[in-house]
């Protein structure tokens, strides 16, 4: 089942950084919106989406202890499809089942890639500064793997849709920084800043099985308006 529409909530009770899709007793799914964490750092607990969707669940209750489950997430710059659980039975099963969700992101790099679809497998392990590198120990290294294919290319740039086939920190950013060709605006990885700050990376769609009917769900988020600033295309 496809379900691509934002679930029709006042816009008075949306929480900041996260348009709601769908919402029943077990989970919630919506669009994030680039310049959010999903969960607290170190340099920011509060302003979250887990946060705000926490709040959302209580219902102004301050002495509600419900609240939401993070089953996945997605980096501050990156705009998308989010999912979170409503229990801890239904976080456990999106969990456990991960390897059968498909995650599918839109992303614009620097230049031309050398091929147009490919997959890029490294492993991946991280610093003490909490930054993402390729590492030729097995041991150590956590398996990425990335599937891709360009969309369009211009003089500058390349659209690609990603098949995201594991989910490792930073996984899509490193490999396409690794090829030569980081994503538009990704300061961490590819030190090019845009003129509105933004980073070029959308989770564009995911399906997965609800944790409790077991149906697949589609989940789709519209590519934000910037995308079309640097590459035009249907999106």
């Amino acid at each position: 089942m496809i379900m691509s529409e934002k679930k029709k909530i006042p816009k008075k009770y949306q929480p900041n950084g996260f348009e709601i899709q769908y919402d029943d007793k077990y989970i919630i799914v919506g669009n994030k919106a680039p310049g959010f964490l999903t969960v607290a750092a170190l340099w920011n607990r509060e302003n979250t989406v887990q946060s705000a969707l926490n709040q959302y669940v209580r219902k102004g209750n301050s002495k509600s202890r419900k609240c939401v489950y993070v089953v996945h997430r997605l980096d501050q710059d990156t705009s998308g499809v989010l999912i979170f659980a409503k229990t801890k039975q239904a976080q456990s099963f999106l969990k456990d089942n991960w390897k059968t969700t498909k995650k599918t992101y839109y992303a614009i790099v620097h230049g031309r890639l050398a091929r147009r679809t490919g997959t890029i497998s490294s492993y991946l392990i991280e610093d003490d500064e909490y930054v993402m590198h390729a590492t030729d120990d097995t041991e150590r290294g956590k398996l990425a793997l990335t599937d891709y294919e360009v969309l369009k290319e211009t003089s500058k740039f390349s659209l690609i849709k990603i098949d995201l086939l594991t989910g490792k920190k930073n996984q899509i950013r490193v490999h396409f920084a690794d090829l030569g060709h980081p994503i538009v605006g990704d300061m961490k990885y590819g030190n090019s800043a845009t003129k509105d700050g933004r980073m070029a990376l959308h989770s564009k769609s995911i399906s997965f099985n609800h944790p409790v009917t077991k149906e697949r769900l589609t989940f789709e988020a519209k590519v934000p308006e910037y995308f079309k600033n640097i590459v035009d295309y249907p999106y």
